[in-house]
């Protein structure tokens, strides 16, 4: 399904995410990813969400950042998506999280549903990312002058 969420996103070309990695990712020795799957009464999928925890440095507790929410078109409008963002939500309330983050691309017309549940876009922050040539041009530095305390 993470293909098919590339593929909706207008990037399959960008998907290189295998099984396997998917699979070391959520049940590998120390896992830093958590998955939930919305089924249908055959068990079949119809949808996921993947996070991983951040943490508010303001607030002092961690949250939940969505890494992606796909639900295969077949079901929109079934109650998975919310049921997904619900699942998450409890995991919030119970473990003390203060927040649920995720980003969504601009054109995808889910901003009605999200807005329905009561979720509001943060407008002010603007996402940045190091990849590629930049990426390795900072790391080379971070080896180039080791970090040292400051007294």
């Amino acid at each position: 399904m993470v293909h098919e969420l590339a593929e909706y996103e207008r990037a399959p070309e960008q998907c290189h995410l295998t099984a396997e990695q998917l699979d070391a990712a959520l049940f590998g020795p120390a896992p830093a990813l958590f998955g939930h799957v919305a089924v249908d009464g055959a068990d079949r999928p119809l949808g996921f969400a993947l996070w991983f925890l951040n943490f508010s440095t303001w607030a002092g507790v961690h949250g939940i950042y969505l890494e992606d929410l796909y639900v295969r078109p077949s079901a929109r409008g079934t109650g998975a998506g919310r049921m997904l963002l619900a699942t998450l939500a409890a995991i919030c309330v119970e473990r003390g999280y203060r927040r649920l983050d995720w980003w969504m691309i601009d054109w995808n017309p889910a901003a009605g549903f999200y807005a329905s549940i009561g979720a509001t876009p943060m407008d002010e922050w603007i996402p940045y990312r190091l990849v590629g040539p930049a990426l390795r041009e900072l790391a080379a530095q971070a080896t180039a002058a080791p970090t040292r305390p400051v007294p």
